[in-house]
């Protein structure tokens, strides 16, 4: 399947990928929340509203900090622009604040929104108690389980947690259901889709009210660097918004740029063109077309699909899309803890795990590494605490990931 001869018009495409594959009923939907994007991203007291809360609410710009202990022990200098410190503890409440402040402006009093490893949900929760919305979350049973401190913050924020208990239980379920529900409500709901997929405009929407983490950090790095970018800009990639984000401020640099997904949930290093929660894009599936499970120990990169315009900026070369397994990201995320006191969210270690990988390799000795740190991983401490000690799925790293990394 291509781009040409399909019925779908060339809105949202970055080069073959993106597009809109919805139901009839969901395509008034889409055209009134793209009509309203454009119309807000155009409007000066928009941006001004948004910015401010960004500002005294969610807490940017957040810092770009050096890691003393890890570049020496690297050999290389490693910087972490600290999305972890904002509000609610992810890059998450910078598309959520945007999202809601359009849901207000099309008259709309109801958020639905998916979440796997909690963050967007806490995100979408947060945003409707600020703004007096009513707000639905989806939630996989498994990431219920793995993430039962999420569960709770949401509940308390006053959001309605639905289980998902239908497919492998996980993120694709929960948008899976999330939309069926959008479908049902959309003259009163707007979904709060959370990453760069889904259909036209959601993939452009979100990376423009993600931006904020590379333009802050293009700025951030070029005053410590003395007007320099990084060599490497690094990101995890699950459906990747942190990296889109992140990635769209250096396009346009000499900076390589590199997205770390999860082995199992590789979709541009294994997927293949497929339509999935309404986009053309790379995704997990079979020769006949069936999408395949996705398997991470992080919720959120426990994705089948990417984003269709990190398929292109793989497909053109301009992002080097790479793997990284379990037990290297437990390492990575224990390796941090002991030499930075920073506990990563377990999706931002599969980018840390590639930069101690390719550390004097592929990253010369001397290179200056930008890393998105897009969450903070208190979510994650129970999980890999059992993972540690060898239980389901984790192995047993108790000696590689605890014995001494950077003690």
């Amino acid at each position: 399947m291509t781009s040409e001869g399909i019925g779908v018009p060339r809105e949202g495409r970055f080069g073959q990928w993106g597009g809109r594959f919805v139901p009839e009923s969901l395509v008034p939907a889409c055209m009134e929340l793209e009509e309203a994007f454009n119309s807000a991203w155009e409007d000066a007291d928009f941006h001004a509203e948004y910015e401010t809360i960004l500002a005294h609410y969610a807490g940017r710009p957040t810092p770009v900090y050096e890691c003393g202990r890890l570049s020496h022990q690297l050999g290389i200098r490693v910087l972490l622009k600290r999305e972890d410190l904002a509000h609610t503890g992810s890059h998450k409440i910078n598309n959520v604040i945007g999202q809601a402040l359009l849901t207000r402006r099309m008259g709309k009093r109801r958020m639905v929104a998916e979440t796997g490893a909690g963050q967007h949900g806490v995100a979408c929760a947060t945003a409707a108690a600020l703004f007096g919305l009513e707000c639905t979350v989806y939630m996989g049973v498994i990431d219920m389980n793995r993430q039962a401190l999420n569960v709770f913050r949401m509940k308390l924020l006053g959001a309605e947690v639905r289980a998902v208990e239908s497919g492998a239980k996980t993120l694709k379920d929960a948008v899976n259901e999330a939309l069926r529900d959008w479908v049902a409500s959309v003259d009163y709901t707007h979904y709060c889709l959370g990453s760069v997929v889904g259909p036209h405009p959601f993939p452009t929407m979100v990376r423009e009210f993600q931006r904020i983490i590379g333009t802050e950090a293009r700025k951030q790095c070029n005053d410590i660097l003395g007007g320099e970018d990084p060599d490497y800009v690094v990101a995890c990639v699950g459906g990747g918004s942190n990296s889109a984000g992140t990635f769209a401020a250096f396009i346009d640099t000499d900076a390589k740029l590199v997205g770390v997904e999860a082995y199992g949930g590789a979709a541009i290093s294994n997927g293949n063109p497929t339509v999935l929660h309404g986009m053309y894009s790379r995704v997990l599936s079979d020769a006949n077309g069936q999408i395949l499970e996705a398997h991470s120990i992080s919720a959120g990169l426990d994705y089948p699909g990417v984003g269709p315009e990190h398929a292109w900026w793989g497909q053109i070369g301009r992002v080097d899309y790479v793997t990284a397994e379990d037990e290297e990201v437990l390492d990575a995320f224990v390796l941090l803890a002991k030499t930075e006191g920073i506990l990563p969210a377990l999706e931002s270690a599969h980018a840390l795990s590639w930069i101690v990988r390719e550390a004097g390799k592929k990253v010369p000795k001397g290179s200056t590494v930008l890393l998105t740190l897009s969450g903070r991983g208190d979510k994650d401490v129970e999980q890999v605490s059992r993972l540690l000690a060898g239980e389901k799925d984790g192995g047993d790293f108790t000696n590689g990931a605890l014995g001494g990394a950077g003690s």
